[in-house]
């Protein structure tokens, strides 16, 4: 006899995060069939060929279920899976042009959603990596926002703390190595959105 269809309120994202978090397989095939041709499409303004678009939104469901341990109940699938399909459609745009034409087209197109704040999952990450920031040491948090918001090098946040590079190169690894501590569970979606080298030291 065969198995009675899974009923699933895919509209209520606490219930499907936790889902997927439990390793729910028959709630993840909902999930992609629900989404797969709404991503598809969105990733169509971004990208032509329609073999290159499945490939795309294929790779963020998959990214989907190998991170489901990593999701978080207060963000909404739909502004994950939408954006983690701009920046993997941004990202196969090589050239800067194009990415600049294609990208101001899309946000014409669609002003009033990619302008809301819900939309975008990178809104959130922020809030949790301003939290963490705000629990570094002073002497770490000076060094750190001297070297990545003022673009200082460590010679130059050296000279103006009086202190040798050495001590700032310590300082600035110690922020970061605390950083990817506290932010350790939801590590795969900064890198993700803001790039392999987001806690790297420069």
């Amino acid at each position: 006899m065969s198995q009675s269809p899974i009923y699933l309120d895919i509209n209520n994202n606490k219930s499907v995060i936790t889902a997927l978090k439990a390793g729910e397989e028959k709630v993840f095939d909902v999930v992609y069939r629900h989404y797969f041709r709404r991503l598809c499409a969105f990733c169509s303004q971004y990208v032509s060929e329609q073999e290159e678009i499945e490939e795309i939104v294929q790779e963020t469901m998959m990214w989907l279920w190998e991170n489901r341990c990593t999701l978080m109940e207060d963000l909404t699938l739909k502004t994950l899976l939408f954006t983690i399909v701009k920046n993997k459609a941004l990202n196969r745009l090589s050239h800067f042009e194009i990415k600049r034409k294609v990208h101001q087209e899309i946000v014409d197109k669609y002003d009033s959603e990619l302008n809301n704040p819900d939309f975008y999952l990178s809104d959130e990450l922020f809030r949790l990596y301003e939290e963490a920031l705000k629990r570094l040491p002073k002497e770490y948090l000076e060094a750190y926002e001297m070297n990545r918001n003022q673009h200082l090098t460590h010679k130059e946040i050296a000279e103006k703390l009086n202190v040798s590079p050495q001590t700032i190169n310590y300082r600035i690894g110690q922020a970061l190595k605390l950083l990817r501590v506290a932010l350790k569970d939801y590590l795969p979606l900064f890198i993700l959105i803001f790039g392999p080298n987001f806690f790297e030291q420069s």
